[in-house]
């Protein structure tokens, strides 16, 4: 959560800080701000809401920090958006993350005399360092972060000196390597316009930057090797290219997803007797489709854990698992602890992560990428296909087969060709104000991802369950008032979840069915019905969840919401 982005070079700061911050938005969009320092004087423009508020003046100085929000501590607003600068204006810092302690902290600077003027745990971090500054910046947030507590990674520019610092300890941040410039970035997006060649920073590391290099030192102040790393896509990846919403243009490119990850082989390292999953959110929904796959082909038992609770459970390891863990971003936070979990009890883990050397990435055992490429939406669309496809790919390399569906990305393209009248249904059915989803064996899964993806974007309700658990309770909300999308596609259990669409309707319910082309029968008993082309039962969930996507997607543009950048929401989840 949150973005942070630093440069020092012999360019003007603030456009380049501006740009990058613009970049970094879907990290958060509370509030956004920038510090720039010339004449040895700190100069700082910040205001609550989106970082195209911050266009309308600039600050003079080739050095700087900026931040866009996600808020955790303090409400939005003008006051909380950071840089947060000391009492004496001499030190401004960006922070990512939460300093659990900061209360404490809080409470001891204030009866030193320290005032404060935001309502956040991050002020403190600026405070702190103010008082441990003895002539050397580094030192000084060294000593700092003694103190700290929690997951953070924080910049921290100071008024007369030629030199930023930046700090990683369970939050994301990349070093940009450029021609007398260096930059500090929570994502790379932030620093591809101006260089391909980054350092990843892994926990426990500072770095320094000046206009002539980089230097890295563990947290105990001693020197540290690093890899410079070459960035192998282009902002041109990352641009709207024509659609409205980044989001529909994800959806558009799953074909293409679909067609790259075909072309990547699998090979493991490792044997395993069970397999144990853990994602949250999305890339969670996908390791339960995972588990249907990898159990139905390579009669391999899986169970599927959400990472926040894994982490703090006291699961029962045994030497031949291997701990699968699911994530776009490779910085998921409660994931992540679950990885380091598994590897403090001497278990193998694997990652099937997008982000290129991001830390789940360099800390699994061993990696497979997806290769869904940048995703910029906050509602994960494209990577969701990708991470479904390399389970797919994994299941059949499990099982010893070979894995080459037939015309797969062009069946993608004929149900993206129902757009238009997935629009028209978002039209009929927008202003309901409660959705059910329902689904059977692997459609279940996507049931919980259509209704997550209604909920993200157009702030609708909507709860997904079994339909075999229909009669446990949630045919209770069944009503006029409560459309329910029905995942009913030609598969072994067809005839079952036919059935449960029936008692819906028999309470007087109204019925949006996915089914499979020709089935003429659903008609009778669906208000509306989108047909879906008839492809084996083992990929119906790679076609079911394309107009899950659009529906959700039409209904939030027709009410107006801020598609890619939901309310309280954000792109990378860094935070428990």
């Amino acid at each position: 959560m949150c973005g942070i982005i630093g440069y020092l070079g012999h360019k003007e700061a603030y456009p380049l800080l501006l740009a990058g911050l613009q970049q970094l938005e879907y990290r958060g969009y509370d509030s956004a701000g920038i510090c720039t320092s010339s004449d040895n004087t700190l100069h700082v423009h910040k205001l609550q809401g989106r970082v195209q508020n911050l266009t309308a003046m600039s600050l003079p100085g080739t050095r700087g920090i900026g931040h866009t929000r996600w808020s955790t501590h303090g409400r939005p607003s003008d006051r909380n958006a950071h840089p947060f600068a000391d009492g004496k204006n001499q030190f401004s810092v960006v922070h990512n993350g939460i300093i659990e302690n900061y209360l404490e902290l809080k409470e001891e600077l204030r009866k030193e005399g320290v005032q404060f003027s935001s309502d956040t745990d991050s002020e403190v971090i600026v405070h702190l360092i103010a008082q441990n500054y003895q002539g050397d910046l580094r030192q000084a947030v060294l000593d700092t972060i003694k103190r700290l507590q929690g997951a953070y990674a924080f910049c921290v520019l100071k008024n007369d000196r030629e030199e930023i610092i930046g700090v990683r300890n369970g939050s994301p941040l990349v070093v940009g390597i450029g021609v007398q410039e260096n930059f500090l970035a929570s994502d790379v997006s932030a620093v591809i316009e101006h260089t391909r060649n980054v350092i990843y920073l892994n926990d426990f590391e500072c770095a320094r930057i000046t206009r002539e290099g980089v230097d890295i030192r563990t947290f105990q102040g001693e020197p540290c090797p690093f890899n410079v790393k070459e960035v192998n896509w282009n902002l041109e990846q990352a641009q709207k290219q024509g659609y409205k919403h980044f989001m529909l243009k994800e959806i558009y490119e799953q074909p293409q997803v679909v067609e790259d990850s075909l072309r990547q082989s699998l090979s493991l390292k490792t044997k395993f007797s069970r397999l144990i999953i853990v994602a949250c959110g999305t890339a969670f929904y996908a390791g339960l489709v995972g588990k249907y796959l990898i159990e139905t082909v390579a009669k391999i038992p899986v169970t599927v854990e959400i990472a926040s609770e894994f982490r703090y459970k006291e699961p029962l390891f045994s030497a031949q698992e291997l701990v699968l863990a699911i994530s776009q971003s490779g910085e998921t936070a409660d994931t992540l602890a679950a990885v380091r979990l598994a590897k403090q009890q001497g278990i193998g883990t694997l990652g099937l992560i997008n982000v290129v050397d991001s830390t789940i990435a360099r800390e699994v055992d061993q990696v497979i990428y997806t290769r869904a490429g940048p995703e910029i939406g906050v509602a994960s669309t494209k990577a969701f296909t990708a991470q479904l496809l390399t389970l797919y790919q994994l299941a059949f390399y499990l099982a010893g087969k070979d894995f080459k569906p037939l015309h797969l990305a062009d069946q993608l393209r004929a149900v993206l060709s129902l757009n238009d009248q997935i629009k028209d249904l978002a039209q009929k059915y927008f202003h309901y104000q409660n959705f059910l989803y329902i689904g059977r064996n692997s459609q279940y899964p996507l049931a919980l991802e259509g209704a997550l993806k209604l909920k993200e974007i157009s702030y609708i309700h909507a709860e997904a369950y079994p339909a075999g658990e229909l009669k446990h309770g949630p045919l209770a909300l069944v009503s006029e008032e409560t459309p329910t999308v029905a995942l009913c596609l030609q598969d072994s259990v067809y005839q079952k979840t036919f059935s449960n669409i029936q008692e819906i309707k028999a309470r007087g319910g109204k019925v949006i069915a996915i089914a499979t082309e020709e089935d003429e029968k659903i008609r009778s008993i669906s208000d509306d019905v989108i047909y879906l082309p008839k492809v084996e039962e083992l990929f119906l969930p790679l076609l079911a969840v394309i107009p899950l996507q659009l529906f959700a997607y039409h209904i939030a543009d027709i009410k107006e919401c801020d598609v890619d950048k939901p309310r309280n929401l954000a792109k990378s989840v860094t935070v428990e």
